[in-house]
Parts: structure tokens; sequence; C-alpha cells
């Protein structure tokens, strides 16, 4: 007996809806593995970022402290180059006021510039000319003022004069002067 005009069709557990969710599961699953996975990598790539940009950080600030190394040298380059310079410049200046000083009648044949002083070597006709002419104007200037003559042969004076300025006594007329 037979109650069914159509054959009977063998059923599996996986029916179609059936076969439907578990594609829909599986895509969804697929999803999430595949979003974590890539938030692993990002993850992974921050980190190394992250790494490198401390490292490009720490790199940047020895550099800069090398430059500021350097900038400070550079600096105390220039002060010291322009302390000669101005050094230098009141050498000059002295030197001109120096031959300034000295009258036609004198002829120095050297003078050496020491630190705290000046050796002057000339030919004077007298020492009357060289005490008037000369002398006074440099015991203006030094502290400490000695000449030696000697004769000549043409009947002038050879003379050495040694000058010398006290540094005790200069740092005193600078502090009197800045008052």
């Amino acid at each position: 007996m037979r109650y069914s005009y159509i054959k009977p069709r063998h059923k599996t557990p996986f029916s179609q809806e059936m076969q439907l969710l578990v594609t829909f599961f599986s895509i969804t699953l697929i999803m999430i593995v595949g979003t974590y996975l890539f938030l692993l990598y990002k993850d992974y790539t921050f980190e190394r970022d992250k790494e490198q940009a401390i490292q490009k950080r720490l790199a940047l600030t020895k550099e800069i402290q090398q430059m500021q190394n350097k900038i400070s040298y550079i600096e105390k380059q220039r002060d010291l180059s322009e302390k000669i310079f101005t050094q230098n410049s009141v050498l000059k200046d002295s030197i001109t006021n120096l031959f300034d000083l000295v009258p036609e009648r004198i002829t120095l044949s050297e003078a050496k510039l020491l630190k705290n002083g000046l050796i002057l070597y000339g030919i004077t006709p007298s020492k009357n000319v060289y005490n008037f002419m000369l002398q006074a104007p440099i015991r203006s200037i030094f502290h400490k003022t000695y000449s030696s003559f000697y004769p000549a042969g043409n009947g002038w004076l050879h003379f050495v004069s040694t000058n010398y300025i006290d540094a005790t006594q200069q740092k005193l007329e600078d502090q009197e002067g800045a008052e």
C-alpha cells in the first residue's frame, strides 16, 4: 500500500536551509578570523613603527645634542675671535699712538711690546731732547720707566728705554675710572 504518488526522496541532514545556514556561518567565521588576523598584523606593524619612531627620536635627540655642542663651540670660537680682533685693533691703535709720540729728532731702531711693558731702542741727539720730547709722554703712560744711554759714533746717543705698567696699579686706576 502506497500512500504517495511520488517517489520518496532520500533525506539528508543537510537540507538547503541548513546548507545556507552553514554557508553564512562559515562566511561570518572566515570574516571574524580574517579581521582578527588583520588586527594582529596592524598591531605588529604599529609596534614596529613605534619602535622605529623611538629609535629615530633618540637619534634626533643625539644629533640635536651634537649640534648644540657644535654651536656652543662655534660661539666660543666667535667670542675668542672677537676678543682677538679687539685686542689687535687696540694694539694697532696703541702702536700708531706710540709712533705718533716719537718726535722727528729721535729715531727708533726697534720697539718690543711686552704683555705689561714696552722696550724702545733708538738714537737721540742728547739726553735733554730725549727727556723732554719722549720720556715725558712715556712716563704719563707707564708706571715704571728706565732709560740708559751710550754714545754713538757721530756724537748722538743710543738709548734703551724700558717701560712697565704695574698690573695692581692699573687695576686700581681702572676701578677709579669706572666709578
